[in-house]
């Protein structure tokens, strides 16, 4: 279960709007979004509705300006509520189709270039739990929420290109 509000002004100020699932458009709730506060859960948002645009991962904490959270604008128009579980497990492939040199991560990588001397992934394969890529290393740039599933190329998980600097575990407390 889950819990975030959303607030149309910073500091947590002006019209809000709490929830408690996913939703995939908060337009008809507010116009804009300047402060967001996490009771409970991992939350992905989006920049745009049926969850498209530029996502931003957020925990449990409060988020006083759309920069704390690494927002680019005001705009978040959809939302979703990230399963929480035990283990996390996940293959990364160095060439589309699961085909060439694999890893496989049960922890964080802040940088997929020390650890494996990479620095693009083409194909991934989520086992357990949901993770966060992040474009750059030490979880920075561009940020992207995998769910268990096959990936067979960058483009399922919605990146421009096959840039991967870190991956993080979604989980509510690290």
């Amino acid at each position: 279960m889950g819990k975030i509000t959303f607030y149309e002004d910073r500091g947590f100020q002006g019209r809000c709007y709490e929830c408690s699932s996913d939703c995939p458009n908060l337009q008809t709730y507010f116009s804009r979004c300047n402060s967001i506060r996490v009771d409970s859960g991992c939350w992905m948002l989006y920049e745009r509705p049926n969850y498209q645009g530029r996502q931003y991962f957020l925990r449990r904490g409060e988020y006083p300006d759309y920069q704390q959270w690494m927002g680019l604008s005001d705009s978040v128009s959809s939302c979703r509520l990230i399963p929480q579980t035990a283990t996390h497990r996940m293959r990364l492939y160095e060439k589309d189709n699961h085909k060439g040199l694999m890893m496989e991560l049960s922890e964080d990588c802040p940088s997929l270039q020390d650890r494996f001397h990479l620095s693009e992934v083409r194909s991934l394969h989520v086992l357990e739990g949901c993770w966060i890529l992040y474009e750059m290393p030490n979880y920075q740039g561009r940020q992207y929420l995998l769910r268990p599933r096959e990936y067979r190329q960058y483009q399922d998980w919605g990146a421009m290109d096959a840039k991967a600097g870190s991956l993080r575990r979604a989980m509510d407390l690290y």
